[in-house]
């Protein structure tokens, strides 16, 4: 299948490489020119020959209206716009009724595998039209890890971004779990070994985990996290989940936690947050704060 793709920074040139090894054609276009195989919107859509048209869209949420008005100008009736960007859910209709109105179709496509999703692939959460969504099967399946999961057509246009923004929400908990029981194992004299004492944890108990998995890779380079300041930011999935639950009268208290913890990291050296800002790191390759001291060997 012929796929252009918008957007190749960590997420999206992963994904283009992995759809290439699958055998499709990805026409990829970014900003910076080096990465591109087009050189602007026009020229993309120019290049895609096959139709129906599928354009994916992996851009920060800031940039993402305009390049859909651009898009609604260049494709054709029948054609199809994906954005798999993480954006908040309560647009999508909107874009669907404005890309409708020119007789093109719209797919919301929350993404996660993080800078794993090439070799391990992405799981996928899609909202839109069933038909719609047929026509980019073979897309989804060949991002779609091996095996019987990793995709859900969700529902329609909005319910793939909820579900991957609830996604996201209970990646905040989850990891504001271990990087505490973390600090608390730290700051207490009886457990001598505490990556020794994580690492045991990764088989035969109710806790495993991929995210456990990488806070060890963590602690295997750097066992004190002495490398990584306390602060970990958060990018607004975690924000929109509990405006989403004070609007539904939903209690989440523990995702509620989680975010009010990351505002605290902000005000203090948290040693609770080296962890979930190591974690972010392992996961999807998120900046860290280098610590005063190795600024200054820098």
């Amino acid at each position: 299948m012929q796929l252009g793709l918008i957007g190749l920074g960590k997420m999206g040139s992963n994904m283009a490489e992995r759809l290439r090894r699958a055998g499709h054609e990805v026409i990829g276009y970014d900003t910076n020119p080096e990465l591109s195989d087009a050189t602007d919107l026009p020229d993309l859509v120019a290049k895609l020959t096959d139709g129906p048209r599928v354009v994916w869209v992996m851009v920060p949420v800031q940039a993402l209206d305009a390049v859909v008005k651009e898009l609604a100008k260049l494709l054709a009736p029948g054609d199809i716009v994906v954005d798999g960007g993480n954006t908040r859910w309560d647009g999508d209709a909107g874009r669907a009724e404005f890309l409708g109105g020119k007789g093109i179709k719209f797919i919301d496509c929350g993404v996660s595998g993080g800078v794993w999703g090439l070799d391990n692939g992405y799981a996928l959460m899609c909202g839109g039209d069933a038909e719609d969504v047929a026509v980019v099967q073979p897309i989804f399946d060949a991002l779609k890890p091996e095996g019987e999961f990793g995709f859900v057509h969700a529902g329609s246009h909005g319910a793939g971004h909820f579900a991957k923004m609830v996604h996201n929400g209970m990646e905040y908990a989850i990891m504001q779990a271990y990087a505490e029981g973390w600090e608390l194992l730290e700051t207490a004299d009886v457990v001598t070994d505490v990556p020794a004492t994580f690492n045991s944890w990764r088989e035969g108990t109710v806790i495993r985990s991929w995210l456990l998995d990488l806070l060890v890779r963590a602690l295997n380079d750097d066992p004190q996290l002495t490398e990584i300041r306390g602060y970990a930011e958060d990018s607004g999935e975690g924000r929109w989940t509990v405006d989403a639950a004070i609007d539904l009268a939903v209690p989440v208290p523990a995702i509620s936690a989680a975010l009010f913890a990351r505002f605290v990291s902000r005000q203090t050296d948290s040693p609770a947050m080296k962890m979930v800002a190591a974690m972010r790191n392992q996961f999807g390759g998120h900046a860290v704060q280098k610590e005063a001291a190795q600024l200054d060997e820098i």
